[in-house]
């Protein structure tokens, strides 16, 4: 029998708890999925840590008291980090068809909580009663409603663009101008911010900026002190860092995730 995130038969939405347990249909703790696809969609969220999805187009990061969101049949991998407790929702492809069509992350209202812990109670049933039904309904709309939140790194299409942004990914305190990169990419300066522009979204600084964030995030929830991420990041003082992060978070990095923790789903 195919596991539950493959099997297109049964309830439309299950939910799962996860653990750092052998045998959990959603297996947590800190580890690395290598690339695989599933037949159903699937919203994932963690209590503690952090989970960091990437696909070919590039990249997403989902802490505490957020949710990733991967449709159905997308190749992906993921990195979870320090995550102990958190809960998983599949969706078969036909119920699926009005939530996004790419990964995201969004942000969880209570009532999204609320829902998710009902059905996680239902999860062995191999058929719902028409009561959970109408409590599946609403959750998928409170999936589809949800804001869309911007953590994600996009990668540009250019095989010139992609060498470099690789290379500044692995190089997080790399300190290179923009015409440096370009030189070493072999493109000019102008076209190089020109096609990071349209490919992602975003200038070549920001995107270096979302890229050290993503590394940021990951480091914090691995247990690194702010000193070692800033230094680690290139930042000539903690305070440099520290200032970044507010700006892009609304928070300290001390304090983002004992905050983000702080709304919890118990069973």
């Amino acid at each position: 029998m195919p596991d539950i995130e493959d099997r297109l038969d049964g309830p439309a939405v299950v939910a799962i708890w996860g653990e750092d347990q052998p045998g959990n249909g959603f297996r947590l703790g800190t580890r690395e999925y290598d690339w695989h696809a599933h037949a159903r969609g699937q919203v994932f969220c963690v209590e503690s840590g952090l989970i960091h999805m990437r696909t070919e187009h590039g990249s997403w990061l989902s802490p505490p008291h957020k949710a990733g969101w991967i449709p159905p049949g997308i190749p992906h991998q993921v990195s979870v980090n320090g995550a102990m407790s958190g809960w998983s929702v599949l969706i078969t492809p036909q119920a699926s068809l009005h939530l996004p069509r790419q990964p995201c992350v969004i942000g969880i209202s209570d009532v999204m909580r609320a829902l998710v812990q009902r059905a996680v109670s239902w999860s062995e049933q191999e058929q719902l009663e028409v009561e959970q039904e109408r409590l599946t309904a609403v959750l998928l709309d409170e999936i589809r409603l949800a804001p869309q939140l911007g953590l994600h790194l996009p990668l540009p299409q250019d095989r010139r663009l992609l060498r470099i942004s690789n290379a500044l990914y692995q190089q997080p305190d790399d300190t290179k101008s923009l015409q440096a990169w370009a030189s070493w990419g072999g493109v000019s300066a102008r076209t190089l911010s020109r096609l990071f522009r349209e490919q992602t979204g975003l200038s070549f600084a920001q995107w270096r900026q979302q890229a050290k964030l993503s590394h940021a995030l990951e480091r914090l929830a691995q247990g690194d002190s702010v000193a070692q991420v800033a230094d680690a990041l290139g930042y000539a003082t903690p305070s440099n860092f520290i200032a970044m992060f507010r700006r892009s978070f609304g928070d300290s990095p001390a304090h983002y995730f004992s905050n983000q923790s702080s709304h919890i789903l118990r069973r």
